[in-house]
């Protein structure tokens, strides 16, 4: 599976104190008909970050819709139409194939491409160690293409995502210029607060009986490198894609080597390989949100709160002292 078609992260506009928004609509009515600076984002972790910088000044819309899966998404007429309207696009390029060809056929003026803002890197199909990936990769049809694909879940650690928004501020500092000044002083405070969530996840899991855990998919790759861990995912970074039985066995013998006491799994996507394995090696089971959309599901309304609520799940998991 090429990564391309694994944009993890669906999308809907919950921001942070900007009340209702028009994000996720697929009306042409709520993009480009504004007097606002009018953004259209790709999927929720982009959305987030325009509402945040943009304030008052911006009228966001998001291509995916919350809970879909935004990998699968196919754009619209409509959507098309609404690009084309739209003062700015703001995307992680590679990652939405419909998403990037449409952005590249429209004459849009501003295209902000997040993957160009940070540095994208290989995880493979863990946090750390690649070991034994090789016997994978030959078992499953994609599994080679994805062991040496760049991990696009750069959201999911608070320093990549505070340099992705540094840059999309000077975008729309540049794009904007009547109000350049607010989106200087909003990104400030939005890459402040990224900073602190940093340290407190930094001081939740300096400290921990284990440092290993297991995901439904590799959607944690930067968060584990941040902070020290291991992930071990079922799957690559195709969170549909089935483990072979040769893994499955793997990470049940790697649970009892490294005191692993929890799978975790996500609310987007089925949570049966999930639980099968935990049941079969005797684990719990528990949620991680890789934060590709806000649902009635999420454990929380908007980033940050999604993201304690991980920081919450891994102490739990990992025996956090």
């Amino acid at each position: 599976m090429n990564v391309r078609r694994r944009l993890i992260p669906a999308a809907l506009a919950s921001a942070l104190g900007l009340g209702a928004l028009t994000a996720c609509s697929s009306d042409s009515a709520a993009t480009g008909d504004t007097d606002k600076f009018d953004v259209v984002a790709s999927f929720y972790p982009m959305a987030f970050l325009a509402e945040q910088i943009g304030g008052d000044h911006v009228n966001v819309s998001s291509l995916t819709e919350p809970g879909q899966e935004p990998h699968d998404l196919e754009i619209s007429t409509k959507q098309r139409a609404q690009l084309e309207e739209a003062d700015a696009a703001l995307f992680l390029k590679g990652l939405q194939p419909a998403v990037d060809e449409a952005v590249a056929q429209t004459g849009i003026k501003t295209k902000i491409d997040a993957a160009a803002l940070t540095t994208l890197e290989d995880h493979g199909t863990g946090g750390h160690s690649h070991e034994g990936e090789e016997g994978h990769a030959e078992e499953e049809g994609h599994a080679e293409e994805e062991e040496h694909a760049r991990d696009p879940h750069v959201w999911l650690d608070p320093v990549k995502y505070a340099e992705v928004a540094e840059g999309v501020g000077k975008a729309f500092e540049k794009a904007d210029p009547d109000h350049a000044a607010d989106y200087k002083k909003n990104t400030a405070a939005l890459v402040e607060k990224l900073n602190g969530l940093n340290g407190t996840f930094e001081n939740g899991l300096k400290d921990t009986k284990t440092k290993v855990f297991f995901t439904n998919h590799a959607a944690f790759g930067y968060l584990a490198e941040r902070y020290g861990l291991t992930q071990e995912a079922i799957s690559g970074l195709d969170p549909e894609s089935e483990p072979s039985g040769a893994r499955v066995r793997e990470l049940q013998e790697e649970a009892k080597a490294d005191g692993v006491t929890t799978v975790f799994y996500e609310t987007l996507v089925s949570d049966k390989t999930a639980k099968t394995l935990a049941r079969d090696a005797n684990l719990k089971t528990d949620v991680l949100d890789p934060l590709e959309g806000i649902t009635d599901k999420s454990r929380g309304d908007d980033y940050f709160q999604v993201m304690e609520a991980n920081l919450k799940a891994l102490q739990k998991a990992l025996g956090a002292k």
